[in-house]
């Protein structure tokens, strides 16, 4: 099975490197923007505005009136328009908002592809990585110090490439196409998940877990937001004061991402079937009272992870019914008792069988068994299909 992964290096540029980097940066974004700007005029004169293959086959005569787009690397140009073209798909399509025009300094990124060439019966790539060096070779740049996965000796086919910086940080993303054998197993064990709010992940094998705290690092983010608001603007303390800004924000992030990535990789290692309840998490944005709470708390990114690694690892992952009372049916004698849709009742006694429940471990056994059932049809059809 062919499948495209995402690898993360930190990267370690030289003078002459970061200048062009900046540089890159600065062309990427002002193409971004001055054909942003060309679609809106097009479109109030005429009604249409370009495709990007339209504003692709100018861009030649756009370098001759401004020779500095001709330093960096022509694939970052073009790319820059593609990303206009996917911004507007995404408003018509999604509904998800105007595109702005970009600003210096906010997500600086660009991207450029590996082109392959062969000459003289040998192949050649713009990108290519020695993770013997510890470096990697970009057009214009040549060749970058990196630092990351120091237990893997070679990676897969290069695709393309994502520069970007953080917090004055450089790093590269490079996006590979790999070939992965995924496993035949016979499922011998199965877990229930329900995903919360006050403990972030809830296991039918009995384990409450709760992302890390980053309550230190938020109180140290209020304090460093008062003091850039009080900052004079261009100073130089103000740029020391976003940095450190950035800096925080970088860690909070980490930290979510080590414990998603930790959990994530536990739960398939342990588990053949992997059965979540699904969450309108956009639903859950709208409600005031958890929204703040779920800024803090990746569920989407959970699910995501729990998605993919269970695919890679020939795993079952399962999901339930978004309307599926879990919290309101006993998982003894099967009775629903609708009072329990107040979220502040955390344990209850179930008026039939009078067996006492927590809210949190009563939903997982309720996810677990429904979770099989739908299991047991998927086994049934593929069994059909095989006669």
């Amino acid at each position: 099975m062919k499948i495209l992964k995402g690898y993360v290096f930190r990267m370690y540029p030289n003078v002459f490197q970061k200048k062009l980097i900046e540089k890159s940066f600065g062309c990427s974004r002002f193409i971004y923007n001055y054909y942003l700007n060309d679609k809106q005029r097009e479109y109030k004169e005429k009604g249409k505005s370009k495709t990007a293959y339209d504003q692709i086959k100018a861009l030649p005569e756009l370098c001759k009136e401004k020779p500095f787009l001709k330093e960096v690397d022509s694939c970052i140009l073009r790319n820059s328009i593609f990303n206009l073209d996917n911004a507007y798909q995404k408003f018509y399509k999604e509904h998800i908002g105007y595109p702005n025009y970009k600003r210096k300094g906010i997500h600086e990124n660009y991207k450029t592809n590996n082109i392959k060439s062969t000459y003289k019966r040998k192949e050649y790539n713009s990108i290519k990585i020695d993770l013997t060096e510890r470096t990697i070779k970009l057009p214009k740049l040549g060749k970058v110090k990196v630092r990351g996965y120091r237990n893997k000796k070679e990676i897969g086919n290069i695709k393309s490439a994502v520069i970007k910086k953080e917090a004055g940080r450089y790093y590269i993303s490079i996006l590979v196409e790999e070939e992965i054998e995924v496993p035949k197993i016979v499922p011998t064990s199965i877990v229930g998940i329900d995903l919360g709010i006050k403990d972030t992940i809830i296991t039918s094998n009995g384990y409450k877990l709760k992302i890390p705290s980053i309550s230190k690092e938020l109180k140290r983010l209020k304090g460093y937001q008062k003091a850039l608001s009080r900052s004079e603007r261009k100073s130089k303390n103000r740029y020391k004061i976003k940095m450190i800004i950035q800096r925080i924000y970088q860690k909070i992030k980490n930290i979510r991402k080590y414990f998603i990535h930790q959990i994530t990789n536990k739960i398939v290692k342990e588990d053949d079937i992997i059965v979540l309840g699904d969450l309108d998490i956009k639903g859950m944005y709208e409600n005031h009272k958890v929204a703040k709470e779920l800024t803090h708390i990746p569920l989407s990114e959970i699910m995501e992870k729990l998605r993919y690694k269970s695919k890679y690892e020939g795993k079952y992952l399962i999901q339930i019914d978004r309307y599926y009372p879990s919290s309101q049916i006993c998982s003894r004698c099967n009775y629903q008792n609708k009072e329990i849709k107040d979220l502040k009742i955390r344990k209850w006694e179930c008026p039939r069988c009078k067996t006492t429940h927590d809210r949190d471990y009563n939903a997982t056994e309720n996810i677990l068994f429904e979770g099989l059932k739908k299991y047991m049809k998927i086994k049934t059809r593929e069994e059909q299909v095989a006669k």
